[in-house]
């Protein structure tokens, strides 16, 4: 550390020499641009110069000129602090951070904070120290927030690893850790406090720990209000965070409590759009409102754009466009204490998107650390393919299963069920109740209603638990898919017409060692292997999995009938224990509101 701060000030001696003195010159001076000030939330024309990585002046450069300074001429074009995304997992893309980030650095984003409770519900602390491995070697800055505990909901789920208290001491100090990701052990406060009360105790023990050595404690809120949300403030040590929520009026009232809201806009979370009104139509204070994706697929980023493309979206629901950047520049610094960025001042470091269209946020340029590293789209440095170590790539060990496995037994003819209801573009779902057909003793789903058959299988050889129950929304006329993508504990979830189909869908994805596959009369139509975690593909490059995965959706939907955008994600969450209101797990359908399993099959 003290020789960090000696180069530190020996960097910073060398840019006051520089302003001191008639003989140096800066090393890029961007010319006479639009200057996006987020400390003041206005825009002005200034130069900025750039000495080594950081940032020397904004403002007339002219005496920072020398015959060695590249001018370059960015008039008419508005230059911004680099953006951050604030919450995101690199495990819903399917890439690497190598390829994420060589999809996302052209679009603007120049720093991730990605929180690995994916693979650290897969495998451990030796999942999260391979992605913290990986984080040090690509160009842009990622910093990762570690889960305190796996899996969220103890005893009603299973993970490949149970991560505790235990753990964070060697955690916390990998590399480019900065913090406790999403403390999703209070998502429901009540019902673990009553259930489950030595988690509280656990949890405390990592966040107070987590605080004594300088860390930061991210938070998950869900639908909590009063005494609840009290309680979890205080639970991450009074800075708190919260990514889920999803109305106006959990947003008024987390801002009015302190909590930074990370307003979500991701490929099937969609929730900006709704908490924005606390500011356009409330007029509250956004200095908390941060913008962040939480989970993107790898085409969207390819063809939309990253944060660029979420800021987009925010300034067509009224909001200024300056105060749209603060919301992925300043608000996240200062959240995180990234005290070296976030603005376009002296001293920071020359982290700069330049944008051609305010209103449409089309970057045309992208600076890290004061090297052009994009241009109109294009990746102007090299970035080598990252492999990650055998250690990771082991997660499935579960058996192959049978067609009886999967199958659902109630007596009679006729019986009531219940239905998980899926929710587009939400982590929410409804809860129904239908009735269905029985056939020799195993009940049967209803394709002309919509009511198809769920599964969540545990992969990972603990106990070999399954999980079965019914779901409504997905739209299916035939076949099934399956995939070991499956939030948090990534269990094998599949969904389908008919058991013979999901059976093989679901060992296919067994002997892949992990990742998604569509079955249909009997074969296999189309796959793709995710060999790290069962969650990760390091085989493809960012544009092929986004080929891949558009290839799956394809045949989903015009093979299979699939109504739902995105049916990969949209079923990876139907098993995220943690968010309201009917979920699968391993253990069977989770009435996640009161911290229980339910039977499907209504008596």
């Amino acid at each position: 550390m003290d020789a960090l701060r000696i180069k530190q000030a020996m960097e910073y001696r060398q840019l006051i020499d520089v302003l001191m003195s008639d003989k140096e010159s800066a090393d890029i001076v961007l010319y006479r641009g639009n200057v996006i000030n987020v400390l003041t939330r206005e825009i002005y024309t200034a130069d900025i110069a750039i000495k080594g990585k950081y940032i020397l002046l904004v403002g007339d450069a002219d005496n920072l000129i020398g015959p060695d300074t590249l001018v370059i001429d960015v008039q008419g074009k508005y230059l911004s602090p680099g953006f951050i995304d604030s919450h995101m997992h690199f495990e819903s893309s399917m890439l690497t951070i190598t390829e994420f980030s060589r999809l996302s650095i052209p679009s603007g984003t120049t720093t991730l904070v990605a929180d690995p409770h994916e693979i650290g519900n897969a495998l451990g602390p030796i999942g999260i120290k391979a992605m913290a491995e990986e984080a040090s070697l690509v160009p842009n800055h990622v910093h990762l927030v570690v889960p305190a505990l796996t899996p969220d909901c103890p005893g009603l789920e299973t993970a490949g690893y149970d991560i505790t208290s235990k753990d964070m001491e060697e955690i916390l100090n990998y590399p480019n850790v900065i913090g406790i990701g999403e403390l999703q052990g209070f998502s429901n406060a009540r019902h673990v406090y009553r259930n489950t009360p030595e988690v509280i105790t656990d949890l405390l023990a990592s966040t107070t720990y987590a605080k004594s050595i300088g860390k930061i404690v991210d938070g998950n809120a869900p639908e909590l209000f009063g005494r609840e949300l009290a309680a979890h403030i205080i639970s991450t040590g009074g800075k708190c965070s919260c990514h889920e929520t999803t109305t106006k009026e959990e947003c008024v009232e987390k801002l009015r409590q302190g909590v930074y809201v990370f307003m979500r806009e991701g490929s099937t979370q969609k929730n900006m759009a709704e908490c924005i009104r606390a500011v356009t139509e409330d007029r509250l204070d956004s200095r908390r409102c941060i913008l962040a994706t939480d989970d993107m697929v790898a085409e969207d980023l390819e063809k939309l754009g990253h944060m660029n493309e979420i800021v987009r979206r925010t300034i067509k629901e009224g909001v200024d466009p300056v105060e749209a950047i603060q919301m992925v520049t300043i608000n996240p610094a200062t959240y995180f204490g990234l005290e070296d960025r976030g603005v376009l001042s002296p001293g920071k470091l020359a982290d700069i998107a330049i944008i051609g269209d305010l209103e449409e946020m089309k970057v045309d340029g992208v600076f890290i650390e004061g090297k052009l590293v994009a241009s109109y789209g294009k990746l102007l440095i090299d970035m080598p393919k990252y492999t990650y170590p055998d250690s990771v790539k082991r997660s499935v060990k579960c058996n192959l299963i049978s067609d009886a496995d999967l199958e659902i037994e109630a007596s009679g003819n006729k019986v009531k069920v219940r239905c998980i209801e899926l929710i587009p573009d939400q982590n929410l779902t409804g809860s129904l109740e239908e009735e269905l057909k029985v056939q020799n003793g195993k009940v049967m789903p209803d394709i002309n209603k919509d009511i198809l058959e769920m599964a969540c299988i545990e992969r990972y050889g603990r106990n070999g638990s399954i999980g079965k129950t019914f779901v409504k929304g997905f739209g299916l006329k035939q076949g099934a898919f399956a995939e070991s993508i499956a939030h948090d504990t990534h269990n094998i979830l599949v969904v389908g017409t008919n058991i013979k189909d999901m059976a093989l869908a679901v060992n296919r994805v067994i002997e892949m060692g992990g990742g998604i596959a569509v079955a249909n009369r009997g074969r296999i139509l189309e796959e793709l292997r995710l060999p790290v975690g069962g969650l990760i593909t390091d085989e493809l490059t960012g544009h092929e999995v986004s080929q891949k995965i558009s290839q799956l959706e394809r045949v989903v939907k015009h093979q299979l009938g699939c109504e739902v955008h995105a049916p990969f994600m949209h079923l990876s969450f139907l098993s995220l224990s943690t968010s309201p209101k009917w979920k699968i797990t391993d253990r069977g359908l989770l009435d996640v509101n009161n911290f229980e399993i339910l039977p499907t099959v209504l008596e």
